[in-house]
């Protein structure tokens, strides 16, 4: 029997950019956003932001706007279904064009390394994202950052 697990997704943008990445040691797990389980009591948002932050190693990341939800079966990955809340987030100061990260899954298990950098919105490459992760890209709204006033 099929359980169902809260997750969040991350859709991090910059200057029209996506965040995506590929793990290190396993690149044939595919091109990936930010995205992880809700803990128990933890409100999705909250999630999404702990989520982002532990996987990409970025300070100041906040939550522009909340997108959807929607169920997604893993089978034969896992046997579950994600009931996933898709968030899209924004950093709040500059961020490398590409760098590694390690997530230490709470000392539970030995760290995995992610290959972090950007693909501009409406890349064919984003088509690519696995188990559906492009859900709801269609929906990110690019901001770009306040232009600095010249007087």
């Amino acid at each position: 029997m099929k359980v169902t697990v809260g997750k969040v997704l991350c859709y991090i943008i910059d200057r029209g950019r996506v965040l995506v990445f590929l793990h290190r040691d396993h690149p044939e797990a595919g091109l990936q956003v930010p995205a992880g389980t809700i803990r128990r009591g933890e409100e999705p948002q909250d999630a999404a932001l702990r989520e982002a932050t532990e996987e990409t190693g970025l300070d100041g990341l906040v939550v522009v706007r909340f997108l959807g939800r929607v169920a997604y079966d893993i089978s034969p990955i896992r046997d579950e279904i994600q009931d996933r809340h898709v968030f899209q987030l924004a950093t709040t100061g500059p961020a490398p064009e590409e760098w590694t990260h390690h997530e230490l899954h709470d000392g539970t298990r030995p760290p995995t390394f992610f290959c972090f950098f950007w693909l501009p919105l409406g890349h064919p490459d984003l088509a690519t994202l696995v188990v559906g992760q492009g859900a709801l890209l269609d929906q990110v709204v690019a901001t770009e950052p306040p232009a600095t006033p010249r007087c």
